[in-house]
């Protein structure tokens, strides 16, 4: 399969004044929670976004016209992270739309919680195929078209830190692999000025995790704060670590959990 454009852009992004002007990203699982707030953030900092979504394409092209309704440049393309040959498509295709990738931040996820033993092969394949592959497969592609001063961004979990209830094996696992992915990528891409971080939210008030749902009060007890975060707050480390003040920071595991970790 592979990626089909939904909606473009034609403005033009920044006034010359933000921080990521002149800057390409993309940003997968986009569309929604964690990843809309980087994309609009990223946006709002002056970066041309690309964004990819695998269901809800109202959901994606309303962040475009948002982004493009602040005078931003977006593009949203429908792209399963499962699928090897999707994830080269939006790497090329982001390359084609604005003639450049400065930023990828590895975003979409899947998760299946519940009992170790009941786990099954199609989704250990499916979860390692979107948590794992996927992000080591567009960092593969983007690295061809990184220069620099490019990141890398990849986002996490908190229960790559610490898991604090039980069912949580086969996420964990992927999101605890991202460690390694971003050390090696730091350590193989340092020397070309290219820096790769991974960022590991919280509990985050999202439609997907509702800081008002059936679990909501056990994950925040877990919390050193005793409170969920905001998409928006994950965001602006994302902002930070693709800005000039990440420019020193690489190989890193930054937790905006809340203090979940401690």
């Amino acid at each position: 399969m592979t990626a089909t454009a939904t909606t473009a852009a034609t403005t033009e992004a920044g006034d010359g004044t933000r921080p990521l002007t002149g800057k390409a990203a993309l940003v997968t699982g986009g569309s929604r929670g964690i990843g809309r707030a980087i994309a609009l953030r990223l946006a709002a900092d002056g970066a041309a976004v690309a964004l990819t979504y695998r269901n809800g394409q109202d959901r994606a092209e309303q962040v475009v016209k948002e982004i493009e309704r602040a005078g931003g440049q977006a593009w949203a393309v429908r792209a399963d992270c499962g699928d090897a040959e999707a994830v080269w498509a939006s790497v090329a295709g982001t390359v084609d739309r604005f003639g450049r990738l400065d930023i990828l931040v590895n975003n979409a996820g899947v998760g299946v919680i519940g009992p170790f033993e009941g786990i099954s092969l199609d989704d250990v394949d499916r979860v390692l195929g979107t948590n794992v592959r996927a992000p080591f497969l567009a960092a593969q592609a983007a690295a061809a078209h990184l220069t620099e001063g490019g990141r890398i961004i990849s986002i996490g979990s908190c229960m790559a830190e610490r898991v604090a209830f039980p069912g949580g094996t086969l996420y964990a696992t992927s999101k605890a692999a991202l460690t390694g992915l971003t050390k090696t990528l730091a350590r193989e891409l340092g020397p070309r000025g290219i820096t790769a971080n991974l960022v590991h939210p919280g509990p985050i008030d999202t439609d997907m995790n509702p800081a008002d749902g059936e679990s909501a009060a056990m994950q925040a007890g877990f919390t050193a704060l005793g409170a969920y975060g905001r998409a928006s707050d994950v965001a602006a480390t994302v902002a930070h670590l693709a800005g000039d003040g990440g420019r020193y920071i690489t190989g890193a595991s930054i937790a905006v959990d809340g203090g979940f970790a401690v």
